[in-house]
């Protein structure tokens, strides 16, 4: 079980700063296009369930790219430098969609925005928080992923308020935005580095450990990243990684599918205040996704994963029941579990693998989850507006129920003992047992 204590060191508070604000790019990038752009000037840019292809499609994109890079994760010289490669792509894009009044050039800067935001916030940041954090991961990204709640809340509500008041000036709307991420890529360059050690700080802001016992460590797992004996084949072999990701993505996909219609599924329900259910959603979700996080930490993943798609399945059953005051409680439930649905991918990878092993891991993981993340927006657009508003959370009930039973399945011990194997045939020691394995 975990410390309760939450000091990271102040370098660590860096990396959960600039996780957040590179989440909140991804928000503003691959959201705001699709439930508000579309919203207001459907003539100009399309209309939700037009666009929410092409956010599947530049999803799909940025997958094949993970899968791509999986066998070189290992061997790149520095995460930190794609991480901030990516970043940078991504806000260059963005100043196309802030001044590119639709056409096809909107949609190629708004398509690229989706891809490397994607590869930015949701992948390559993810392993330097691995690196950094790989027994507090949960804890850190319970806190980083507040900027889901906050990205699809308070500054969604931001954005509807500026839109509606007939002033639909897109560039500005973007701006603060933007300029938050030129500041979230210099926190990148200024403070972080591939490794604790490399700046005099410390794994887990572990004191406990020398810098020369600490340094050591760190040497020792470059250099056993180079010869992973979890890449790609073996992963997708394993029945338990198909067990953990299929709940993550699914989780993924029904609170990023929903998130990006709060616009459409609020509006069939004249009585509510958006500005005020969009803030409640952002407090609800700030609240879940701590404590999904702490949860994660103390008592591991799989547990914080079995009640996600417990709290999913209420979630579902009461957006089925349809009435004002049951869909207000839907929301509130999906809300629960949006921020934490993105911790999942980083947690169950570091958690369940051994520290050499997790980036290989997680760049699996990740983009076999985010398969049915980029599915979500799609889903729920093409569905409200074909079959009506309870179709989507019919899915979503269902999902919920099998990621139930696959999670259940899931055996840690089971990992053991293929990691066992795998590194028995590979002539590597087991003596360095794997932590964390709850």
């Amino acid at each position: 079980m975990q410390k309760k204590n939450i000091n990271l060191g102040f370098r660590g508070w860096m990396l959960v700063l600039f996780q957040a604000i590179a989440f909140l790019t991804f928000v503003i990038s691959t959201n705001w296009p699709l439930n508000m752009l579309t919203e207001i000037m459907p003539d100009v840019y399309g209309t939700a369930d037009a666009l929410a292809p092409l956010y599947t499609i530049s999803m799909l994109v940025g997958i094949v790219l993970q899968l791509v890079l999986n066998p070189f994760i290992g061997r790149i010289k520095s995460i930190k430098r794609m991480v901030l490669l990516f970043g940078a792509v991504t806000m260059v894009a963005w100043l196309g969609i802030m001044i590119i009044k639709g056409g096809a050039l909107w949609t190629a800067a708004y398509f690229i925005a989706c891809v490397f935001s994607t590869m930015y916030a949701c992948f390559a940041i993810g392993i330097l928080v691995g690196q950094w954090f790989p027994r507090r991961k949960g804890t850190v990204m319970g806190i980083a992923t507040f900027a889901f709640p906050i990205g699809n809340g308070l500054l969604g509500a931001f954005a509807g308020l500026i839109f509606r008041k007939g002033y639909p000036d897109v560039f500005g709307a973007f701006l603060p935005f933007f300029i938050l991420g030129i500041v979230g890529l210099a926190i990148g360059i200024i403070f972080i580095k591939d490794y604790p050690e490399q700046v005099g700080a410390y794994r887990d802001n572990d004191k406990s450990l020398s810098p020369e016992v600490a340094k050591a460590m760190m040497e020792q797992e470059i250099t056993n990243k180079k010869t992973s004996v979890w890449k790609l084949g073996p992963v997708l072999k394993s029945p338990d990684f198909w067990f953990v990701t299929i709940p993550m993505g699914a989780l993924l996909m029904c609170s990023v599918g929903m998130m990006t219609q709060t616009t459409a599924i609020i509006g069939n329900y004249p009585s509510l205040p958006f500005e005020g259910i969009m803030a409640m959603i952002m407090v609800v979700a700030c609240i879940g996704s701590w404590l999904l996080g702490v949860l994660d930490t103390k008592f591991g993943t799989k547990l914080a994963i079995l009640i996600s798609v417990l709290v999913m399945l209420l979630a579902g059953i009461f957006g089925v029941i349809g009435s004002t005051v049951t869909m207000v409680i839907a929301l509130v439930l999906l809300a629960i579990f949006m921020g934490a649905a993105s911790n999942f991918t980083v947690s169950a990878a570091a958690q369940y693998w051994r520290r050499e092993d997790f980036p290989s891991v997680f760049a699996v993981v990740n983009p076999i989850a985010n398969i049915l993340q980029c599915i979500g927006p799609m889903m729920v657009a093409m569905t409200l507006n074909a079959v009506g508003i309870q179709m989507p959370f019919i899915i979503t009930a269902v999902l919920a129920a099998i990621s139930f039973v696959l999670i259940l399945c899931f055996k840690p011990a089971r990992v053991k003992s293929t990691d066992d194997k795998y590194r028995t045939t590979a002539g590597k020691p087991l003596d360095d047992a794997l932590v964390g394995r709850k």
